[in-house]
């Protein structure tokens, strides 16, 4: 949990807003990604959280929510708030991909001021990141308004933790180039999963990359780690980023070939 006492205030209002509007209808609200790791900084990480109801929202709840969340913009980190609303039933047992009857982040704030009953609407299906999210939650996460997180959450299947952790670098050799600190952590949380089995914040994965990686990387991680901190600014020439991500590419095709 962040002692950032602008994120304790945002939680508050949040709860409150939630409860409101779900009624009886709401089983909890959790939080994952980095405030469930303790390695939230207010420029650089969002605010992660899933809604749990018992039975689909009326589309007037999820207008209300969204429109609810869309006021509290200007008390929001930069990177903003990322909400996926669940039912109980698809988390416990754990359904892989899982559905979600609405979601929400910065990436859809235009769609949501331009047409909010539409993206209501059409916001749902399934997403395959919810096990990275339900892993985290059960290993580190906190429940900020409802039951216990092992009471309404079901152990996703590590295979399924893995897939779902696994997608979010395909594009890494790509992705490293426009967001260079967040692939440079997120590949070290990703092989440290398949080496080691171990769930990680970006910050864990990148400490971890400085005590399992060849030591001419420590200068990329070093740099990677004092920008997700806020300490200085990521400067590492693109050479030894394409170096580092085919590196980590070719050790994680390894390792899931073991697998």
């Amino acid at each position: 949990m962040s002692g950032d006492a602008r994120v304790q205030a945002l939680l508050e209002v949040i709860a409150r807003k939630i409860q409101s509007i779900l009624g009886d209808n709401l089983v909890g609200v959790y939080i994952h990604g980095s405030l469930a790791f303790g390695c939230f900084t207010w420029d650089q990480s969002d605010v992660d959280f899933l809604v749990v109801a018992q039975e689909d929202l009326p589309l007037d709840h999820k207008t209300r929510l969204i429109s609810a969340l869309l006021e509290l913009a200007p008390a929001c980190p930069p990177k903003g708030l990322e909400m996926s609303v669940v039912l109980r039933r698809h988390v416990n047992p754990f359904v892989h991909p899982a559905p979600f009857v609405l979601h929400f982040s910065n990436a859809h704030l235009a769609a949501c001021r331009a047409d909010l009953m539409g993206y209501c609407r059409r916001m749902n299906g399934v997403d395959p990141d919810l096990a990275a999210h339900v892993t985290v939650l059960r290993h580190a996460g906190y429940a900020l308004v409802g039951e216990p997180v092992d009471a309404v959450f079901g152990q996703a299947p590590w295979p399924d933790y893995l897939d779902s952790i696994l997608a979010d670098v395909e594009d890494a050799e790509e992705a490293i180039l426009r967001h260079p600190v967040y692939t440079v952590l997120n590949l070290c949380r990703v092989l440290a999963a398949l080496r080691d089995g171990l769930v990680l914040s970006k910050e864990e994965g990148g400490r971890w990359g400085l005590s399992a990686l060849p030591s001419r990387y420590a200068a990329v991680l070093s740099a990677a780690l004092a920008d997700y901190a806020g300490r200085e600014s990521f400067h590492v020439p693109e050479g030894q980023l394409v170096d580092f991500s085919a590196y980590m590419q070719n050790q994680i095709r390894d390792k899931g070939r073991d697998g």
